[in-house]
């Protein structure tokens, strides 16, 4: 379980004034932070004493009176219906050309792995056309009477990264190691261009949260654990998205963004994404504001609501933080929207009905899922009965005009005839990708050099090994092209260079020579090996650790390092992370040891700083310095800069310089502690998605098709992700008609799961009945060399649809005694259908110690 934190950021004596941007003077003088912890004030009123502690900034973008009496005019022209139809956001995979011109959404979005028509490979054109079918739908005012244009938003939070052939940069952990505010204006300029190629107008980034506890699985999302780094990126990036508030301020290179996620997101207990932040208010100014401060001060015209509570209330029903400190203390005049359903976490609230958000200061409600439409009936009758005020919607509707009408969106041309719009040029262009190059290479830092093994030399004979050495899809991460990151190719980034494809070129050029061996049995010995592994791909949740030990029980790039320490070659290791982790014996096995985070698409960037040019000379030295603290145990989970308590192995700032003294030698300690000892764990097969290293397919007679985005569908079988606790948390799969095949978890080669056979676990999973079941249903574990058993489940679920969710567990040994073979599990889990048949799963797991438990038992001999 994940230990719970008590940790603040002692900033010492650091004046108010140097953490603020912009602020009016008279709100900074004479105040000092403070790092006192103590109870929250009450987060339902403002009180004298507490809201004091939030500055009124002085907003870039100020009010406009034409702008005004525009807003002014149009709302007076509205129906009811017409507002509440503004505040709703549904997704594309839920609403239809009919149902935009119908109800006139003020606004839509894509998730993550959601493309135009259902295609992961949609061109550019493809995307620009559904925005221009979208808007045209919502000028339409044939049947709801209105030509208030809609807006879309998209996920583009390291570059376009929904698009294929989009210019992916490195995720934010990485360029915030880089220090580097203008290089984060830049990378902001050209994703704003490469969106509006697309022909979407908003964006729902930058992500500004403090990150204090390296365990959330986003932490990769936060550019540092230093408040103030975060604070000068969020204004560099809102700039260069929107554009100065004295300069091209949304003009048609410019588009909407979003600062995220208001507020606290980075600071839960234990790291838990969506979890609770039990800080006190000065804390959570101190700490968790500081993005919004300079987001906010640079004119970001949108904020969106975290999923996290703060003291036991989730933000989204926070009237204090959304409408007291946020609109009227800060001055924020822009519009909050809220995250994936989340409002729907309110207590008292579902997805379909939550007056609790709009009166708390929601004023776009993210709706995915076919919940929009009792949403929007349910808001208008709130606001018909009193529950929820005319006058807050009135200000809700105000809010999001006004964003519209600065961004341009009732005067510009219509998507498909905007000046980027359709150029494919611009998606992945050469600039682009050289400013991403930049980043990959000032990104980098050197953790250990023994030696002075680097710099190399490009003429030397190289070797090339890891899981991450040739793939583009692992050194993206998650956001890449899908929501987690996962089911990717390298043919998925067109234009993108690996990292090995970058040494490739740099050795060609002078002459060199280099083998690709991703298990490192090399046909020549090499003068050196660089060897790229690290963190598979994930997002959000998903990423969620209980301590920082990498690959905890499952040491293979640890073997791979060692087998080549052992032949006398010398190790590079280049390391692929989203958060610092425990990784001393890695290091023990390194020569060198470089921290790469996630590059993005510009692999080649590492290259750059690894050689040395054809004449000896160092090309880049290495730029970056940590923005995050490195732990010295798997435990060390919530370090950060100014802790006086504890030290870690690396300070926040840390990072070397060719020619420095290496200062990590080769006898780290390799104990992982007295928290390391411990049963065995549950295995997480499918965990809000599947767990590495599993895939998951629909499998028929005729082919098997690898689940790579959020749908898919054969004409046998369909799979959607559903939301059951959280966003997409679960899914659903239809029999589509008698024998149609089964839904799979695989992996391509074996594991070995022999300890929880000899544990007595239980193979486990959640489920709901869509449809009555009305034939037989078996759940299957396979093993290589053709070994199945199946587990017949038709009779422990012989109840009727409509029911909640159950659970079902099964017995490892009746597994066992049908010949499945624990040493070499190449599939987990199957089910397949007799009949057709729909039904929801979530949470698919093997849990130690629970047989005599089981729904379905088998006594072992």
């Amino acid at each position: 379980m994940k230990q719970k934190f008590n940790h603040a950021l002692m900033l010492g004596a650091v004046s108010l004034t140097s953490l603020l941007v912009g602020c009016s003077q008279s709100t900074t003088d004479n105040v000092v932070i403070s790092t006192k912890q103590g109870v929250a004030k009450s987060k339902d009123a403002a009180t004298a004493n507490s809201i004091e502690i939030w500055p009124k900034l002085n907003i870039a973008v100020k009010p406009d009176a034409k702008i005004e009496q525009r807003i002014t005019d149009i709302l007076s022209g509205m129906t009811l219906a017409q507002k509440v139809a503004q505040t709703i956001q549904p997704e594309i995979r839920d609403i239809t050309l009919d149902d935009m011109r119908t109800y006139g959404f003020g606004s839509y979005l894509n998730g993550g792995g959601a493309f135009p028509n259902g295609d992961k490979h949609a061109s550019p054109s493809d995307w620009v056309a559904l925005a221009e079918k979208m808007y045209q739908a919502s000028i339409d005012e044939s049947i709801d009477g209105s030509t208030i244009p809609t807006m879309w938003g998209t996920d583009a939070v390291h570059g376009h990264n929904n698009v294929i052939g989009a210019t992916l940069f490195p995720h934010n952990i990485g360029l915030g190691a880089a220090h580097n505010p203008a290089l984060i204006e830049e990378i902001a300029k050209a994703t704003a261009e490469e969106v509006l190629a697309t022909g979407i107008d908003w964006i729902f980034a930058p992500t500004v949260a403090t990150v204090r506890d390296d365990r959330w699985g986003r932490t990769y999302e936060g550019y540092s654990e230093d408040p103030e780094i975060v604070r000068d990126y969020s204004a560099s990036i809102v700039k260069g998205l929107q554009g100065s508030a004295d300069s091209n301020f949304l003009g048609d290179r410019q588009v909407i963004s979003t600062v995220k996620h208001f507020i606290g997101d980075g600071g839960t207990v234990g790291g838990d994404d969506q979890g609770d932040n039990i800080a006190d208010e000065q804390t959570l100014f101190d700490i968790h504001a500081q993005g919004y401060v300079g987001g906010l001060t640079a004119g970001a015209q949108s904020v969106m609501a975290s999923f996290n509570s703060w003291n036991g209330d989730k933000v989204h029903g926070n009237r204090y933080l959304l409408t007291s400190v946020l609109k009227e203390r800060m001055g924020f005049d822009g519009f909050v929207v809220g995250d994936w359903n989340g409002h729907g976490q309110i207590q008292g609230c579902s997805n379909e009905s939550c007056p609790q958000a709009m009166n708390a200061g929601l004023d776009i409600y993210m709706v995915p899922t076919g919940a929009w439409k009792p949403l929007l009936e349910n808001t208008i009758a709130q606001v018909e009965s009193g529950e929820i005020s005319t006058a807050r919607l009135d200000d809700a509707v105000t809010r999001i005009l006004r964003v519209k009408l600065r961004a341009g969106l009732f005067d510009k041309p219509a998507p498909a005839e905007r000046i980027l719009s359709g150029n494919k040029d611009i998606i992945g262009s050469p600039e682009h990708r050289a400013v991403a190059r930049q980043a990959v290479r000032e990104s980098l830092v050197l953790l250990k050099n023994h030696q002075q093994v680097l710099p190399l030399s490009a003429n030397a004979n190289i070797l090339v090994a890891g899981g991450g050495a040739d793939n583009i899809g692992q050194q993206s991460g998650g956001w890449s092209i899908t929501w987690q990151g996962t089911g990717n190719t390298n043919q998925d980034f067109p234009g993108g260079t690996s990292i090995y494809q970058g040494i490739q070129q740099a050795v060609a050029q002078a002459n060199g020579t280099v083998e690709l061996a991703v298990d490192g049995k090399f046909t020549q010995k090499p003068d050196v090996a660089i060897v790229v592994f690290g963190e598979q791909p994930y997002a959000e949740g998903n990423g969620d650790l209980d301590n920082l030990e990498y690959q905890r029980g499952n040491k293979t790039d640890l073997a791979l390092l060692k087998s080549l320490k052992a032949q006398g070659i010398p190790v590079v290791s280049v390391f692929l992370t989203g958060r610092p982790l425990w990784v001393n014996p890695e290091l023990n096995a390194s020569d060198a040891f470089v921290v790469a985070w996630l590059p993005g698409t510009e692999g080649a960037g590492v290259a750059d700083v690894l050689f040395t040019a054809a004449n000896g000379d160092i090309q880049h030295d290495f730029k970056g310095q940590l923005s995050f603290s490195w732990p010295k145990s798997p435990t060390q989970t919530n370090i950060n800069r100014f802790d006086t308590n504890d030290s870690g192995l690396l300070p926040y700032g840390f990072g070397l310089k060719y020619g420095e003294r290496s200062t990590v030698d080769n006898t780290l300690s390799e104990e992982t502690g007295s928290d390391n000892e411990q049963a065995l764990p549950v295995l997480a097969i499918y965990d809000r998605n599947v767990q590495a290293p599993w895939k998951m397919a629909l499998v028929t007679a005729q082919k098997s098709a690898t689940v790579a985005s959020s749908m898919l569908e054969n004409g046998a079988l369909k799979f959607r992700t559903i939301d059951r606790r959280v966003q997409e948390d679960a899914f659903k799969v239809e029999w589509l008609k008698a024998d149609a095949g089964q839904v799979r978890i695989y992996h391509d080669f074996p594991q070995d799961l022999r300890s929880y056979t000899e544990s007595n676990s239980t193979l486990q999973f959640d489920y709901q009945l869509n449809s009555a079941l009305q034939g037989a249903l078996f759940l299957q574990m396979n093993c290589t060399q053709s070994c199945e058993s199946d587990a017949a489940l038709t009779q422990h679920m012989q109840f009727e649809q409509a029911q909640p969710w159950q659970t079902m567990s099964v017995d490892l040994a009746c597994f066992k005694q049908n010949s499945t073979d624990f040493s070499k599990v190449g599939i987990p889990f199957a089910l397949r259908s007799k009949e057709p048949l729909s039904l929801s799963i979530s949470d698919i797991r093997i849990v130690p110690n629970t047989a005599s438990d089981a729904i379905i038992h088998c006594a072992t001999p």
